[in-house]
């Protein structure tokens, strides 16, 4: 039998053509939208199976799931593991320098980036704020921070969502850093990310608090490190820096109400901010007064 040129295969078949492949004859139809689909068209759902058009429809119409912060929920971390291996990497680059595990604050960038007040205004170098909570006087400082910036740090970027967890840890390590800045020694270098970890943990605490979880761990955590805080070499001022500015953060965060929440979460993160950019802009004016 001869097919006349003017009338498809698929007519001759007495089956319609697939709505994406116009020369596929096909009996299948998607259940959502009743259309004619091929195989290769066609997805597993729940129900029978839906065509592509209507499977990626469902996708962009279907709400996220978010976190308590109203972020998109991810599992998988970033920012905990770019800042630990940042820090290790510094850390063994010091380390490098220096010629030795143990006494890497001997290193050339270790002189450059540890926070040292009167360096910072003598010689104008405000970076210090930032970069002395990235070096670490030794393998056992580096390794225990790092630790509880792991453990605790997943839970936080989880709760929170990437980017607002990275502002509490920035915000924390700042905070330490201006605390250090305002009430310590000048004349004395600090290191460590222990501002920005203890940051995290207070950031833990307001969290369990928002979720209603049970806060004994955490206090019981935070009492221990505490204590700790009280031993020579250890910067009590940074921890608590750290920590006020972690859990003021967290608490905008998590607290701010559903109408507006990203705006006014921004708004308060930005604020905190400028807090502690002013706080340091005060006792810079001070410093040089007294320098000069």
């Amino acid at each position: 039998m001869t097919v006349p040129p003017e009338q498809p295969q698929y007519q001759q078949q007495g089956l319609p053509a697939c709505v994406r492949h116009s020369d596929r004859p096909t009996g299948l139809r998607c259940v959502r939208c009743d259309r004619p689909a091929c195989p290769e068209c066609l997805r597993e759902a729940s129900v029978g199976y839906q065509c592509v058009d209507c499977v990626n429809e469902g996708r962009r119409t279907v709400r996220q799931a978010t976190t308590v912060a109203g972020a998109v929920q991810r599992d998988q971390l970033v920012v905990v593991p770019v800042m630990v291996v940042l820090n290790l990497l510094l850390f063994a680059f010091t380390a490098f320098q220096a010629g030795d595990l143990v006494n890497n604050s001997r290193s050339e960038l270790f002189d450059e980036w540890v926070l040292w007040p009167v360096g910072v205004v003598a010689f104008n170098e405000p970076w210090r704020l930032i970069t002395g909570g990235f070096l670490h006087y030794g393998p056992f400082h580096v390794a225990a921070n790092m630790l509880a910036l792991w453990f605790l740090g997943r839970e936080v970027e989880r709760a929170l969502g990437r980017a607002r967890f990275l502002a509490v840890y920035l915000l924390s390590l700042l905070g330490g850093s201006a605390a250090v800045f305002l009430f310590g020694p000048v004349g004395a270098g600090t290191a460590g990310a222990s501002g920005a970890v203890w940051g995290v943990m207070g950031s833990v605490l307001v969290v369990f608090l928002r979720l209603k979880l049970n806060l004994q761990p955490i206090i019981g955590m935070l009492v221990i490190n505490v204590f700790i805080s009280f031993l020579p070499g250890i910067s009590l001022l940074g921890h608590l820096g750290g920590l006020v500015a972690g859990v003021a953060a967290t608490a905008a965060l998590v607290y701010a109400p559903r109408e507006r929440r990203t705006q006014i979460q921004v708004g308060a993160l930005t604020a905190i901010g400028v807090l502690l950019v002013l706080a340091i802009a005060l006792r810079w004016a001070d410093l040089s007064s007294t320098l000069s």
